[in-house]
């Protein structure tokens, strides 16, 4: 990372941490995924045993219905049953397929707003972070650690260290404690992007004019990369995100470091290039 090699001697230990923490582990999009990344935050591993329980119900009721048919079809069939049966109501039948769906749909629908009620806030958090969207690019906010702000773009091909991912690496990290109840404010300054990280189960949009509010924890160090996941323009595609969780211990070290090297957010803004000098050219 471009900020750490500032650091210099004073704080070697801190970038052999952070080198060793993205090592150890990197959440991102892999060739012929099909399930979701792993669950690193509790929000997430609640996400994932909901869902399970969800495919479960859907299997389950797939194949009854599925078995109910067949045997309609071999038990009923013109063959077996000449002369058809001219029956048109069943009061319990029709009691029991009404009273059923009502019963899975309760099933579902209390863990359903349990999951919800649990990843919308909390109650006390141990610290802010606040990220604002714009074309194309995030720039973020510590408002408890001196309200600096620094801007996140994304890294061209050719600026690529070895092992950052294509479309997914920053000039910039998000460095975050891991344990930490943090709370993340999002809104954005032209159109509405979304802050999306899938290994936090987090995705909230950020809306002009508005500040919406989650919250999630990191349960192990490492770099976890997402993507703006509201269409928001042509380069929609190139405004990722890329957060690093160290160690409660690093990420103070981090703190002093990051108030000297980036602005106070009442300060004037960080200045940005120009779109046509900086923002990532169309593949």
């Amino acid at each position: 990372m471009r900020h750490l090699a500032k650091l210099g001697a004073s704080v070697a230990g801190l970038a052999g941490a952070l080198g060793a923490a993205g090592a150890a582990l990197a959440q991102q999009p892999t060739d012929w995924e099909v399930d979701f990344q792993t669950a690193l935050s509790p929000s997430m591993e609640r996400i994932v045993d909901f869902n399970l329980m969800v495919t479960i119900i859907i299997v389950i009721i797939t194949a009854f219905v599925f078995g109910l048919m067949a045997w309609i079809v071999v038990r009923y069939n013109k063959k077996r049953n000449p002369v058809p049966s001219k029956t048109t109501h069943n009061t319990m039948l029709e009691v029991i397929w009404t009273v059923v769906p009502v019963i899975i749909l309760l099933v579902i629908a209390v863990p359903s707003f349990r999951l919800l009620y649990f990843t919308d806030r909390v109650e006390e958090a141990d610290m802010t972070l606040k990220a604002i969207g714009h074309q194309w690019y995030w720039s973020y906010e510590y408002p408890d650690h001196g309200d600096f702000t620094f801007d996140a773009i994304m890294l061209e091909e050719d600026e690529l260290e070895e092992g950052q991912p294509r479309l997914l690496a920053t000039d910039e990290a998000v460095v975050l404690p891991v344990g930490a109840k943090i709370r993340l404010l999002t809104t954005a300054d032209d159109v509405i992007h979304s802050w999306a990280i899938p290994a936090f189960g987090v995705k909230m949009d950020s809306v002009p004019g508005r500040v919406n509010e989650t919250w999630f924890q990191i349960n192990r160090e490492g770099m976890y990369y997402g993507q703006c996941s509201e269409l928001c323009g042509t380069l929609h595609g190139f405004m990722p995100i890329m957060i690093e969780a160290v160690s409660q211990e690093d990420f103070d070290a981090w703190v002093e470091f990051a108030r000297e090297e980036f602005a106070s957010a009442d300060d004037t803004p960080t200045e940005v290039a120009s779109l046509d000098a900086s923002a990532p050219k169309a593949r």
